[in-house]
């Protein structure tokens, strides 16, 4: 009898993170097979999708709100199948605000739930690290430091390294990346990332263009490029640049490229999130800057007991890159850290040599040592010898 697992992975990045894990756990187990929530790229590796993973995408607490019946419903679906056809494991890809409630069921019923990303409990403060040692038989990390936190829980868990630091190369190729994007090798670039999301372009786009302007007028050499996610994005970003007439900014706009643009920069203005850490792995002199609504921002202050929010800043556990954030993020500011980079050589070769050193800590080969630690769990499995038991 074949091995069942179910799986739910939420957003691109999940299907993509997930569809790897498949690769790795059919290279193992040959015969296994995978049903659930998912994307292209896993249906790709034979997945069996009974819904999109497009399907958990929400943008915002008011989107989730609204749709709460219907994620609900899907879930409820998806739980009321597993106790039905009981799969020897299952597996939420990152989607903590969906899949923990469903591992804490699927767990229940005695079938193991293993959570692949953990959720961000070493950014905020409160008790949910408890709610997840209800919920899983065992967590896997991708960060170092994370691993010690879930141990003083008694929540089993495995560091697997992070998945972009095994695609990255060790030492990219800015020059092969300036070909590509057709700009001059020996020009002074600065890229401008405002986010993926049309709430994020909205907020920032605005200050960048004002934090560009002020940078050109100093360094004319400067020209930026902004690699935008979607359509809807761009239409916001061109909508803003309108706000300076007559004024004539090197500005390039590019769909997608985001990777690309960041490695051709000299350095790179980055709104928090994963960006940053793809940054660091291209090991980019970056600015940081965020903002959100003024009483979003009060609450998450709040919480947070961590000096930072860019994970280049949380991986190397002191401020490396500079964070600006909120009120302190104006067009003045950000132009006098982007600055610091570009006249500083010195401290721009320091900071490689430390972006190195953290990706090679991340650099794990994560899909395989993900595979091997979800193993265990696949009791009718004759493919693996257990190295740890089962929580």
């Amino acid at each position: 009898m074949a091995i069942r697992i179910a799986m739910v992975a939420g957003e691109a990045s999940g299907d993509l993170l997930a569809s790897h894990l498949i690769r790795a756990l059919k290279q193992r187990v040959p015969d296994v097979e995978f049903f659930g929530i998912g994307g292209p790229k896993m249906q790709a590796e034979g997945f069996d999708a009974e819904w999109a993973c497009e399907r958990l995408a929400v943008h915002g607490y008011v989107d989730a709100l609204k749709r709460y019946r219907e994620l609900s419903g899907i879930r409820r679906s998806l739980l009321r199948q597993i106790r039905r056809e009981r799969p020897d494991a299952f597996i939420g890809v990152d989607a903590p605000d969906f899949n923990l409630w469903l591992e804490r069921q699927v767990r229940a019923a005695g079938i193991p739930a293993i959570h692949f990303v953990s959720p961000s409990i070493w950014a905020w403060r409160g008790g949910r690290i408890r709610k997840i040692a209800r919920s899983v038989s065992r967590m896997l990390c991708l960060f170092p430091f994370e691993p010690v936190l879930y141990e003083r829980a008694g929540v089993p868990v495995d560091y697997v390294g992070h998945p972009l630091a095994d695609v990255f190369p060790l030492h990219p190729d800015r020059d092969a990346a300036r070909e590509m994007l057709g700009l001059p090798l020996e020009s002074r670039v600065v890229a401008l990332l405002p986010g993926s999301r049309q709430s994020e372009v909205r907020n920032l786009a605005p200050t960048y263009l004002q934090a560009a302007r002020i940078l050109h007028e100093r360094h004319p050499e400067v020209s930026f490029v902004v690699p935008l996610a979607t359509r809807e994005t761009r239409e916001l970003f061109v909508e803003a640049l309108k706000g300076f007439p007559g004024q004539e900014l090197p500005v390039r706009m590019l769909f997608g490229h985001a990777v690309e643009a960041m490695t051709a920069a000299d350095v790179v203005l980055v709104a928090s999130g994963t960006a940053s850490l793809e940054a660091a792995l291209l090991k980019r002199p970056m600015v940081i800057c965020y903002r959100m609504g003024k009483w979003q921002y009060r609450l998450m202050k709040r919480m947070a007991y961590l000096p930072w929010v860019g994970l280049p800043n949380v991986l190397c556990n002191e401020t490396v890159v500079p964070e600006l954030l909120q009120d302190a993020a104006t067009p003045e500011a950000l132009a006098d850290a982007l600055e610091k980079w570009l006249v500083d050589p010195e401290g721009c070769r320091r900071l490689e040599e430390r972006f190195s050193a953290m990706h090679l800590t991340l650099r794990q080969n994560t899909a395989e040592k993900a595979a091997a630690a979800i193993l265990p769990y696949l009791s009718r499995s004759s493919e693996w010898k257990p190295s740890h038991q089962p929580a």
